[in-house]
């Protein structure tokens, strides 16, 4: 999402720069993948898939038989950044540390799977709390591709806020 939000609003230069050392969008349809002094590859017309990792360093693998290439990058945003700040207390007694963990972590659209990897619980659990999430109408969800995303309500929001400054 970090990347596509880059795309979105400075073009292809701004999304691809810095994805990994060395890459870079040089214009007229060209991308530099690192700075070896290999000579330039033409793959008008292959595949070309980008993959986030959450890896420090990034690689690019090809089978040019198939004509298909893929940039492995580490991934940017939410998930590459250390978890900070704490579910708050009062938050955690009223809805159970792990819904208000998951409540917590939905400042930002996340999938079932980021919010696994965000909060190191099981598939089966953090789906069970989206469930009741969901049913007390603190979440809502949208499709998004293939993912289905799970995003605070104003009621969510305003929850949070209110637990995280209990004085305003």
């Amino acid at each position: 999402m970090a990347r596509t939000h880059q795309l979105s609003s400075g073009g292809w230069a701004t999304a691809l720069d810095g994805m990994r050392p060395g890459m870079r969008w040089l214009g007229d349809g060209r991308l530099q993948i690192n700075t070896y002094d290999y000579p330039p590859r033409d793959i008008s017309g292959a595949e070309l898939v980008f993959i986030p990792a959450t890896t420090r360093r990034g690689w690019v693998a090809s089978d040019p038989r198939q004509r298909r290439y893929a940039v492995i990058y580490p991934c940017s945003g939410l998930l590459a950044r250390p978890r900070t700040g704490a579910t708050p207390e009062a938050l955690a007694r009223l809805l159970g540390p792990v819904r208000a963990r998951i409540l917590t972590a939905l400042g930002t659209p996340k999938s079932t799977t980021q919010l696994v990897a965000l909060t190191g619980y099981g598939l089966g659990s953090v789906g069970g709390h989206l469930r009741v999430l969901l049913d007390g109408r603190l979440v809502s969800r949208r499709r998004s591709g293939r993912s289905v995303l799970y995003y605070r309500t104003g009621t969510g929001d305003d929850l949070v806020r209110a637990q995280s400054h209990p004085d305003t």
